[in-house]
């Protein structure tokens, strides 16, 4: 019963063939839905999904009928919003704030329930840990804030002030123009990637490497070794708790530099 539960929830066993960690492979489920067709989706598409449309149900049962006494659905939704404006939004932009709220509100908390699914059974895969979504945001993320930039200072202003920064020796601008540009319009959507991917790739392979080995020690393992599993399993639930931490962490910081870079864009000098 254990092995099968384990098995269902993504967790490769060895079989008896001995202890065998966890690979990239952990990152490319099969298809489990709609095989071979244009349509086909795998446990990561669909937990994806699920967790989009979860999402949105519950900001619509939230705000769909406002009352002046908040119901519970209703306070829980006006705590969600508060917590990024209050803490990202009035922080970073200021007056500017209003502009960009559903975006950034949306993005946080889309990020949030993307990356906890690492920890929830059933799912064990955060949607993040594949490059595909971290990458399309932070596309996203940097039309916005170019556009938005482009649109406050003007094409030239904006191109002038991000590639020949003021108070350079004019000689230097051979050296300094390609860096900048570089820096402005590549390496932020790349890191902003990185840092996302990196953080939900290395969470789940931890938690998977954890309790496979309590599974295989447990299990398949005799004698002495499978007091291993005690350890292994304290570990894993450990790093649990951390995930729920990393995964509220990295939706913060991905929204939060949005915002910095959005202002940055926006600002008459930057």
């Amino acid at each position: 019963m254990g092995a099968n539960l384990w098995a269902f929830a993504g967790v490769h066993l060895s079989g008896g063939d001995g202890f065998a960690p966890p690979t990239i492979g952990e990152f490319f489920p099969g298809p489990i839905f709609f095989a071979d067709t244009p349509y086909e989706l795998s446990r990561l598409n669909a937990i994806g999904l699920f967790m989009t449309t979860a999402l949105c149900v519950f900001f619509i049962l939230a705000f769909s009928k406002t009352r002046f006494v908040p119901s519970r659905i209703q306070n829980l939704g006006e705590m969600a919003v508060d917590l990024v404006q209050n803490s990202i939004i009035e922080e970073v932009l200021g007056h500017k704030g209003p502009r960009y709220a559903v975006y950034l509100t949306s993005m946080f908390w889309l990020l949030f329930a993307f990356n906890i699914t690492g920890i929830i059974p059933f799912m064990h895969i955060s949607v993040t840990s594949v490059v595909g979504l971290p990458f399309l945001l932070a596309i996203i993320s940097s039309i916005i804030f170019n556009y938005e930039g482009i649109r406050a200072n003007g094409l030239g202003h904006y191109l002038k002030t991000n590639l020949f920064p003021p108070g350079v020796p004019a000689p230097i601008y051979i050296l300094v123009t390609p860096i900048e540009f570089i820096s402005t319009f590549i390496l932020r959507p790349v890191t902003l990637t990185v840092r996302l991917l990196a953080n939900m790739i290395s969470g789940h392979l931890l938690l998977v490497l954890f309790f496979t080995a309590t599974s295989y020690f447990l299990f398949d393992s005799e004698g002495i070794m499978k007091l291993v599993a005690v350890p292994s399993y304290v570990m894993g639930f450990a790093f649990t708790l951390f995930e729920v931490l990393v995964a509220f962490l990295q939706a913060y910081i991905f929204t939060l530099l949005t915002a910095v870079y959005i202002d940055g864009a926006t600002s008459a000098e930057h």
